[in-house]
């Protein structure tokens, strides 16, 4: 997600060059008219060299068209006077200005191509995870115009209202649920119309799923049996229990931060957009940013901001580059060599994430995805998603999920399920081999927090990624929840007739020994990194940026991208990212902030049992 422009279309700097050769072609006149003598005509002269060195300037930089730079190049564009370049690591999302012709990333039920491909993915790995049988776990993230919003499975979940009070009580003033809902709503476009809590006009297309699939009916049939209430709107008044998911999915097509922001944003005169571009330091003037330094096509070049610098390159790579450029724990950029501009100890710790496992079932009918994926019959649902956008090829199959709490006295869901009529092996990385379905099933708010460094000052290294997964007693115990209530799930009467043999974690995995051995050979990352730059008060030793998205210390500088919550939400991070580039928008243009006070949010009438 880290860097784009938009080199021959860079309307400012096509237009700063016509203005100095205007500039130049002037002096030569006034010269021959009124007899300016050489040396106040070399004057001038020299004057032209030292404007074209700034000619590569701009009002901001935004380094990363992921979900949050995406979002924040078109809502700082809208300003015809302000200038913006877009940097992006990665490439276009499109070839040929075509979405058919890059069908791996548009094409929502072809999304394991890109996860399992490094063309568009930084492709990282942890270290070796000592609580997890010393795995190397893989983390996908998305290097290309939309970042990982052209990666994800495109579930668009908004977490829970007490994950952003709680982010206010944590230092983010400012940011709780009242301050961030209206700007959930001016994001989201969504197929079933405004209401209290959706929004029906903004750039974010968001649907429902179409498939019908028995197996989707079985599964909320089997949540209700099992005790636990149908919700019409996980991301409105109720988020606990099980419905239907949200997805940004639109006329059966990927709705990524790219389609909704960049495209209708990009052939604006005031937007400049670079693409294959890898920002490698951040430029200072003592504590002031000034620009960044980043290489395109093997050259080092330097773009420089009159107003602000923003990064947007998410949980890995914004804290890396506040490191690179000697923004961090002072002594260990000293062990690197790299000069000190701003000791900030808490740049690439509190790293959080979601864990999650897949409870696998044998289908005893022919009805799941297992056909869908031969050869013959991918081609037939390609040929269909090309030509029409139709057809199985047009969902991402994630359409029903829920939220649960996992055990009594817990105020608000903590556990979330995705349900899918298909197996997943490794990732998508290795094909299914036989007639399934499997829910994914993990904890939303695990105890156990990582960190990032620098591995070297190379810019192309991957950091260091330690997220320190299953170290507390609380994270085990929540996933033997997470695995007793699956089972129990699906042990109902609505899958009588569908129900095999458990595939995983297998009959013989009954005990608590037995299936906290499972979670650690098979337990992986939901792909939601986060809360590496966490936003806080200017007096906790910990906060990388203030309440609003200043970062501390130093001036011209933000980070705005799921690196700065302040801690990890309740579900998919996407929809949160989305919301918070809106929300910090608004406050670089120097608006105040949206409120919507006093909106209803749903309370268990009583705590004392889990359902």
């Amino acid at each position: 997600m880290l860097c784009l422009v938009k080199e021959v279309q860079n309307c400012s700097l096509v237009k700063q060059m016509h203005k100095l050769a205007g500039t130049l072609f002037k002096a030569c006149v006034l010269k021959n008219m009124f007899g300016i003598n050489e040396q106040q005509f070399k004057i001038s002269h020299a004057s032209f060299h030292l404007s074209s060195e700034k000619v590569n300037s701009y009002d901001y930089i935004i380094v990363g068209a992921g979900s949050a730079g995406c979002v924040l190049a078109n809502r700082l564009t809208e300003d015809p006077l302000s200038t913006v370049l877009l940097l992006e690591a990665g490439p276009k999302d499109t070839l040929l200005g075509s979405k058919r012709l890059m069908w791996k990333i548009h094409m929502p039920a072809a999304l394991t191509y890109n996860l399992c491909d490094e063309k568009y993915n930084w492709y990282y790995h942890t270290i070796p995870q000592r609580h997890m049988d010393d795995r190397i776990m893989y983390w996908p993230r998305g290097r290309v115009w939309g970042g990982s919003s052209s990666l994800n499975a495109m579930v668009y979940i908004r977490g829970h209202a007490e994950d952003y009070n709680r982010w206010s009580r944590e230092g983010a003033t400012g940011w709780d649920y009242e301050h961030c809902l209206p700007y959930f709503k001016k994001a989201q476009s969504h197929e079933l119309g405004p209401d209290q809590y959706r929004g029906g006009n903004g750039p974010l297309n968001v649907s429902r799923g179409k498939t019908n699939h028995p197996l989707h009916h079985a599964f909320l049939e089997a949540t209700q049996q099992a005790g636990y209430p149908f919700t019409e709107d996980m991301n409105g008044y109720q988020q606990e229990g099980f419905g239907w998911m949200d997805m940004t999915i639109h006329q059966g097509q990927r709705w990524s931060t790219a389609s909704a922001y960049l495209r209708p944003a990009v052939s604006r005169p005031n937007l400049s957009v670079s693409e294959k571009t890898l920002v490698t330091k951040v430029l200072f003037q003592g504590t002031k940013s000034i620009g960044v330094e980043y290489v395109k096509n093997g050259q080092r070049k330097k773009a420089f901001a009159s107003k602000e610098v923003i990064l947007s390159g998410g949980a890995i790579n914004s804290p890396q580059l506040l490191m690179l450029s000697g923004i961090g724990n002072a002594d260990d950029l000293k062990n690197l060599g790299i000069p000190v501009v701003c000791h900030l100890p808490g740049v690439g710790q509190n790293l959080q994430d979601h864990l999650e496992v897949y409870v696998q079932q044998k289908c005893t009918k022919p009805i799941t995805l297992y056909n869908a994926q031969k050869p013959v019959r991918m081609v037939k649902i390609g040929l269909e998603w090309l030509w029409k956008f139709t057809g199985e090829g047009a969902t991402a199959h994630l359409e029903s999920g829920g939220f649960i709490r996992s055990e009594p006295g817990v105020p608000h869901p903590d556990i979330q399920f995705h349900f899918l009529p298909s197996q997943v092996i490794d990732h998508g990385r290795v094909a299914s081999t036989m007639e399934a379905y499997q829910v994914h099933v993990g904890p939303m708010r695990s105890t156990s927090v990582g960190w990032l460094k620098l591995k070297s000052t190379d810019p192309n290294d991957h950091p260091i990624i330690e997220p320190n997964y299953m170290s507390t007693e609380r994270d085990l115990w929540e996933f033997r929840q997470c695995i007793k209530l699956a089972r129990e799930i699906f042990a109902q009467k609505a899958f009588e007739e569908f129900r095999g043999p458990e595939i995983q974690p297998g009959s013989h995995v009954q005990s608590d020994k037995d299936i906290d051995a499972f979670v650690r050979q098979k337990a992986d990352s939901a792909y939601h990194p986060s809360c590496t730059c966490k936003m806080g008060q200017p007096s906790d030793s910990t906060a990388v940026v203030d309440p609003e998205t200043k970062v501390i210390g130093v001036e011209n500088l933000r980070v705005i991208d799921a690196s700065i919550m302040p801690s990890i939400v309740t579900g998919n991070l996407n929809a949160p990212t989305i919301m918070l580039a809106e929300k910090a928008a608004d406050m670089i243009k120097g608006f105040p902030s949206l409120e919507e006070r006093n909106v209803p949010v749903y309370k268990p009438k009583t705590l004392e049992t889990q359902r």
